[in-house]
């Protein structure tokens, strides 16, 4: 069973090893990108809407074509549902 279309897009967070250029920023259309450094480890997270899961394939593939390595992959809340959309019972 697909979206409807004018369901909202899903929102992720995607995290890969390294410091992704923010040049590269443009590529993943709706993305907002940020650094955050651990232990010597630089993490670059990717967050915002993707339309929909063959969206979501064709980023995971441009990270992969860059050769970076992928720590996670998370679907997160819309702002729809953090606005009183729909609740825990």
């Amino acid at each position: 069973m697909g979206r409807k279309r004018d369901d909202p897009a899903a929102h992720y967070q995607i995290a890969v090893e390294g410091e992704l250029d923010a040049g590269w920023a443009d590529s993943f259309s709706g993305m907002s990108l940020s650094f955050e450094s651990h232990d010597g480890l630089s993490v670059s997270t990717l967050t915002g809407p993707v339309t929909d899961q063959a969206a979501l394939r064709g980023m995971i593939c441009k990270l992969w074509d860059l050769n970076l390595t992928l720590i996670s992959v998370q679907r997160t809340p819309s702002l729809k549902t953090d606005q009183g959309g729909m609740q825990d019972a």
